[in-house]
Formats: C-alpha cells, sequence, structure tokens
C-alpha cells in the first residue's frame, strides 16, 4: 500500500449502495491517501491514427488528450494504466496501422505502474491480435494479475460466434463473443483467486444488441457464481452507462477518441471495505459505490 500519495479532491460522484443503485449527486468520502489500497489509471476507446477527424471521432487529437490523461496518472501516481480496447483507429496497410500502434504505445508506456491493454474490434481491424500484442508487448489477449491484494481479469471478446479471432478484416463488429475456452479459463481462474476481482473488457457485457457481447448472459453467470467480482469496465459504447446485474455493476467508459475540445478518461480508486470511486475527468461521469 502507498502511503505518499496527495489528498483526494471532495468531488461530486454518484452512490451505488448496497443492491440498488442510487443516483443521487453526493460527496466523495472523506479518506486519506494512506487508505487507499490500489489506485489505476484507466482510458478508453482513443481510436489514435494519424488521420482527418470523421465525424464527432478526432484521431489526431488523441496524442494531446492522452497527454492530459499521463500527466494525472503520474500526479496521482497510479498502480497501473488500462486501456479498454480501440486503442488505435483502421489503416489501410499493416505497416500504417503498426506505425499508428508504435505511437501512442510509446506515450502510453511512460506512464506510472504496470501496463495492460484490452483489445477491441478496431485493434485487430487490419492488424492480427499478435501482431498488436507484439508491438504493445503483452503475451495474451485474455489474462488475470494481483495488485495491492485485489484480482484484475482481463477479457477479449473479439471473436466470431464461430470462434474465429478477429483479424484483418474477417469479423462483423456486431458479431463479439467469448468463446467456450476462454470462458473456461476464467471460471477456474476465478475459482483460484482468494481475492476480490475486477473484470476489463472492450465489448459490453450487461446488453443485448450490437454493443454487447452475444454470450454476455452465460460471461455473467461466471462472474455472479464467483461471489467475489465488484465491478466490469467496458469501453465500445463511446459514452457514460451504468447497470448493476447480479449484483455487479457494469461501468461503461466515454470514449476519448470524441470531440476536438474534449477530453474523457478515469482515475480509480479502491478503499477499504472494497469501495470503489471512479473519479472522471472532462466527459467521463464519477461513481462512487
Amino acid at each position: 500500500m502507498k502511503t505518499t500519495r496527495r489528498t483526494f479532491l471532495q468531488q461530486g460522484a454518484v452512490l451505488l449502495a448496497g443492491p440498488t443503485l442510487a443516483r443521487a449527486a453526493i460527496a466523495a468520502p472523506n479518506q486519506s491517501e494512506q487508505d487507499l489500497l490500489v489506485k489505476i489509471g484507466m482510458v478508453s476507446d482513443l481510436h489514435y491514427a494519424d488521420k482527418p477527424p470523421a465525424g464527432s471521432r478526432c484521431y489526431r487529437e488523441t496524442l494531446r488528450k492522452f497527454e492530459e490523461a499521463a500527466k494525472q496518472f503520474a500526479e496521482d501516481d497510479v498502480d497501473f494504466v488500462i486501456e479498454l480496447g480501440d486503442f488505435i483507429d483502421a489503416a489501410d496497410s499493416v505497416e500504417t496501422e503498426k506505425a499508428y500502434l508504435t505511437t501512442i504505445t510509446e506515450r502510453f508506456v511512460a506512464t506510472p505502474g504496470q501496463h495492460h491493454y484490452v483489445l477491441g474490434n478496431h485493434c485487430v481491424q487490419t492488424l492480427t491480435k499478435p501482431e498488436f500484442l507484439e508491438v504493445v508487448g503483452q503475451p495474451k489477449s485474455y489474462y488475470s494479475f494481483d495488485v495491492g491484494g485485489y484480482h484484475f481479469v482481463v477479457l477479449d471478446a473479439c471473436f466470431r460466434s464461430d470462434g474465429e479471432p478477429y483479424g484483418r478484416k474477417n469479423f462483423n463488429w456486431t458479431d463479439s463473443n467469448i468463446p467456450a475456452a476462454e470462458i473456461e479459463w476464467l471460471k477456474a481462474d476465478l475459482e483460484k483467486t482468494t481475492h476480490k476481482t475486477i473484470a476489463f473488457v472492450h465489448q459490453r457485457l450487461d446488453l443485448e444488441g450490437h454493443y454487447g457481447v452475444k454470450n454476455a448472459a452465460e460471461v455473467r453467470r461466471v462472474l455472479e457464481q464467483s461471489g467475489n467480482v465488484l465491478g466490469v469496465f467496458q469501453g465500445h459504447y463511446h459514452r457514460n452507462d451504468l447497470k448493476e446485474i447480479g449484483g455487479i455493476r457494469y461501468c461503461t467508459l466515454v470514449a476519448m477518441v470524441e470531440g476536438a475540445d474534449t477530453n474523457a478518461y478515469s482515475v480509480v480508486d479502491i478503499l477499504p471495505g472494497d469501495a470503489i470511486r471512479i473519479t472522471g475527468f472532462g466527459t467521463q461521469s464519477s461513481y462512487h459505490w
């Protein structure tokens, strides 16, 4: 546990108390930095690319926006930084897309602590998963790790219904699935850990339709049966959202790529008693449960 962090700013949050969501704004709890167990820097849907804007997506502006987020993560002395998918946007060639990935990864790894990558559909629009993972230096697309007495699970929902992994434009983005082998791995992983757990995924596990994982209900059952999952953080939707299903909170983060003059990122704190506080910056909402 770190003991040199600065005192938290008091700011508005949404309280998620007990089994229901109480959507009333409250002041954040008055706790010192010494109380903190884990601090996480979190971003989603950066879509970095060296190309002109398309609609509300300002691809080149991501570098400037992430620089702002990186300064905050350094100030907060986070334990790790994680991106929730669509780290880059599509390019016309493998070489160009690798260049996009190299550029944003150099900025990403300059932030404090560990660095973790969730695969999104745009990450493997032109690249394959092994190509993406090689550039960022991450051995696997789904795995788990422990920090500060908590367990963290990175999931990969970039698989077609037939079990084939996304890559080289071989998929429809609405056909997102977590395959049987990954589900079996998840069951075994959650059975082995004695720690409270947080999961990360790109596509949504809390709804049906285009933005949701097709077999999300099956994955949710596994998470619920473990009895240890505190929450799931996800991207893909580009807007704030928060749901509770089966006693687990599903928090969807805003996309950093949206807008030329706006930004979106967050710092997540795990506090004593398994409380979680999300401090949102820019258009990202703040929550506390």
